[in-house]
């Protein structure tokens, strides 16, 4: 049964450990008028990325290593889709994002990233495709894998966003590694573009360079979980977890480098500072920063009709923010214009087929997937 929420702030103590969030039941005032919140499913564990299929179901992916079914209506699969891949789920390793293919009516294959273990306890990010038929998937395999796989349990990016059917961007982290991020011979701290079958696009900015990996686009990036097309430019835009402070949103052009570690608008953890990415002109700036951080994790250039005063706006999940933070880009600049505070981690922000909002809740035990839609409780 869907359950009708708003925002605000959760009532009575939490005891740790024991009680599990109650949802907000008041409705949410936004620059668009009130907006209604239903739970469509909950009872997840650490819920990550979501995919909308042709029927209305969609698919979500759950962090320690399963992919489930959500019918339309709200319905959830009892059992996870069989066929995934071993994901290596530690820290914030584990099954990472979906997506289903530019062709999916077609060849009905779905894409997932997720952290990969190695030798000797090493891991990166990797990606790959299998084919849903009913509720499994067949043939899985994995076409690109991040070099190279390292200790440590933080910072795999990773978002798939697709440029047109046949090439694909992957954001990665630089696996909490720092000075990888600068190094072209390695996949930390990058973007990739590559082809369907992972290999690098022809006119990829470092193909043919020696000591570069081919399929790099750009790099200098800490940990990127937030990734989307704009519409407006056909650029990818990306909105990036900076240190202590600075969390970025990055316009993305082949071949740049945008400083980490080098540069930041933040700080290091015991508070030792990093220059200030003015100082170093040779890197790209962010297009905004956030300090405090608002920890950005999925987003989605809204295109719909429900909320005409959205459209064309990013709207950035915020894990630290709470909220999804509504972002205006316009003539290579960008703008905050509110932000729509849901009292739960948002871990994944996308448009459903009829214009509603959909987020993912981040939560150890009862992650949940929500519908906002126009209108009062």
């Amino acid at each position: 049964m869907q359950r009708a929420l708003g925002a605000g702030l959760i009532a009575g103590a939490l005891l740790p450990c024991l009680a599990l969030a109650e949802p907000p039941q008041q409705p949410i005032e936004t620059s668009a008028g009130a907006i209604r919140v239903t739970e469509l499913a909950g009872g997840l564990v650490h819920p990550w990325g979501m995919a909308f299929l042709p029927d209305g179901r969609i698919l979500v992916t759950e962090r320690p290593g399963r992919l489930r079914l959500v019918s339309a209506t709200g319905e959830l699969a009892e059992m996870p889709v069989a066929g995934t891949p071993e994901v290596w789920a530690q820290g914030q390793g584990g099954l990472l994002d979906v997506v289903a293919d530019p062709n999916f009516a077609d060849n009905q294959l779905v894409w997932l990233s997720f952290a990969e273990g190695g030798a000797g306890g090493t891991a990166g990010t990797a990606v790959g495709r299998g084919r849903l038929e009913g509720e499994a998937l067949q043939e899985f395999e994995t076409v690109w894998r991040q070099v190279e796989k390292v200790p440590g349990r933080n910072h795999f990016g990773s978002r798939i966003v697709f440029i047109d059917a046949d090439t694909l961007f992957v954001t990665t982290g630089e696996r909490f590694r720092f000075q990888p991020a600068q190094d072209l011979s390695q996949t930390l701290g990058v973007i990739v573009r590559i082809s369907r079958d992972g290999q690098p696009v022809a006119d990829n900015p470092f193909v043919g360079r020696e000591g570069a990996r081919g399929e790099i686009y750009s790099y200098g990036h800490r940990n990127i979980q937030a990734a989307a097309i704009d519409p407006a430019t056909g650029s990818l835009i990306v909105a990036e977890m900076g240190p202590k402070g600075g969390d970025e949103l990055n316009l993305i052009e082949p071949g740049a480098n945008y400083g980490w570690p080098l540069v930041s608008w933040g700080t290091h953890y015991d508070g030792t500072d990093i220059p200030d990415p003015p100082t170093r002109p040779e890197f790209r700036d962010a297009l905004t920063q956030w300090t405090p951080v608002i920890a950005p994790s999925g987003m989605v250039f809204y295109r719909g009709d429900l909320f005409p005063d959205f459209r064309g706006d990013a709207l950035i999940g915020g894990l630290r923010a709470e909220a999804i933070v509504r972002v205006r880009l316009s003539d290579g600049a960008a703008e905050e214009q509110e932000r729509i505070a849901l009292g739960e981690r948002i871990r994944e922000v996308d448009e459903g087929p009829d214009g509603s909002i959909y987020v993912l809740t981040d939560d150890p035990r009862d992650g949940a997937l929500w519908k906002l839609s126009p209108g009062s409780n």
